[in-house]
């Protein structure tokens, strides 16, 4: 039996309805709230908020396998007083409390959703991130996601369980929100946008793709006490991006070009540096392992994941 935490959300919900479909074996859909419809072979267990205190004893029954989706996730404007001790809280207690009470009830492999931001924000032109960098993290998100990796290994080597790590970059679908979001209602709105000449490289995965590989790393032997980066394993900049879903939602590309020291500066100005880093730098990750290890291949191109994200969104 599998277990998926955070099976309300973007990531995890889209997981279930995927396992759920492949009727490999038993789903639990591990929600603070219930009533969903899912497919047949998914069961719903409820479990509270998720910290270091969280009581997983009802929802771990039976379970061999946890795919572990919930988290708090980065946001752009934190309201929280004290940032870290909030992503601690959640993504760093609630993991190891989480990974002590599966060891003790004999699951057998925890795949943990962390972040590309371990290995950090951005990439040097012609450089990608990989699996085997030392970590980097370079805000509150990242560093607890890098914590929780650390404090899972340390309880897989003392028990036994096995682990995987998953790092994705931005995940992007039907119903996803955050910034993918922002630019698909940008283009609709058809607003001009200064981007024309924005010639970066970024990785991005579709939740198509993620959950496939996820689907893969449930049984793969080879998996086992691994991290891997993913990707749609093609890197595309910000200006294509704009344009693949301009062409996805059948509107007309508006962009026109301006001298990215402008883009810059005026970021500078505003004090949104942190924007202008995403929409004009890079941030490329390798695949290679994970490909090679897994004998895995993204199924859908970016332009696929696209066209199905927008028109179904």
């Amino acid at each position: 039996m599998i277990l998926v935490t955070g099976a309300n959300g973007f990531l995890g919900s889209a997981l279930v309805h995927y396992l759920g479909a492949e009727k490999l074996e038993p789903v639990v859909a591990a929600v603070r709230r219930g009533g969903r419809s899912w497919p047949a072979k998914v069961e719903e267990r409820l479990v509270a908020d998720l910290d270091g205190l969280t009581d997983w004893a009802s929802a771990l029954k039976s379970v061999k396998t946890i795919v572990h989706c919930a988290a708090r996730v980065h946001v752009m404007k934190d309201d929280a007083q004290d940032p870290l001790v909030e992503f601690r809280r959640v993504n760093l207690d609630g993991t190891l409390n989480l990974a002590r009470q599966a060891a003790a009830t004999g699951v057998k492999r925890f795949i943990f959703i962390s972040s590309i931001k371990v290995n950090g924000e951005w990439t040097e032109e012609g450089q990608k991130f990989s699996s085997q960098d030392d970590p980097n993290p370079q805000d509150d998100y990242g560093l607890s996601k890098h914590e929780a990796e650390l404090g899972l290994k340390e309880i897989c080597s003392d028990t036994g369980m096995e682990f995987v790590i998953l790092r994705p970059p931005l995940i992007y679908g039907v119903g996803v929100k955050g910034n993918f979001a922002t630019m698909v209602n940008v283009v609709k709105r058809g607003v001009p946008l200064p981007l024309g000449s924005c010639n970066n490289c970024r990785s991005l995965v579709s939740v198509a793709n993620l959950v496939d590989l996820i689907h893969v790393c449930v049984t793969h032997k080879s998996a086992a006490n691994q991290s891997f980066l993913v990707s749609d394993g093609e890197d595309v900049s910000t200006a294509d991006l704009l344009s693949m879903i301009s062409s996805a939602l059948d509107k007309p590309r508006r962009l026109f070009p301006l001298p990215l020291k402008f883009l810059k500066l005026g970021a500078v100005v505003l004090g949104r540096q942190d924007i202008a880093q995403r929409l004009l730098g890079n941030m490329q990750v390798d695949i290679s392992i994970t490909r090679e290890m897994l004998s895995w291949a993204p199924r859908f191109s970016v332009a696929e994941g696209i066209k199905n994200a927008t028109l179904k969104g």
